[in-house]
């Protein structure tokens, strides 16, 4: 959550970037940043932004995999083998090739 407390105009940021950089990095929340009184950027020390993008990540997945699990309940899932058997079809592959961990690339230079 954003600290309303922490609402800098760009320039003062820019006058004193080195103090709030580091205050950034001690408080691990984010700083708005204001250009003419209108907030328009948020920064974030990037060890706390991307602890937060791993967070909504996994929020997501779990989230997709709630929504995937309600649907096959509901029966609108296929089984896995299935539609893995369909899409090797429809690119070409046989199932030697799924075998053999996929089609083989021709390395050789004079082919």
């Amino acid at each position: 959550m954003i600290d309303l407390r922490e609402v800098r105009s760009v320039t003062e940021f820019q006058r004193n970037i080195k103090g709030y950089v580091g205050r950034l990095k001690k408080k691990k929340t984010p700083m708005v940043l204001t250009v003419n009184g209108r907030a328009e950027l948020v920064v974030q020390d990037a060890r706390s932004y991307q602890e937060m993008l791993d967070r909504l990540e996994h929020a997501e997945t779990i989230a997709a995999l709630r929504r995937g699990l309600k649907e096959f309940e509901e029966g609108k899932g296929r089984p896995a083998r299935e539609v893995l058997e369909e899409l090797m079809r429809k690119h070409g592959f046989s199932r030697s090739e799924r075998r053999n961990n996929g089609p083989r690339m021709n390395t050789d230079k004079h082919a």
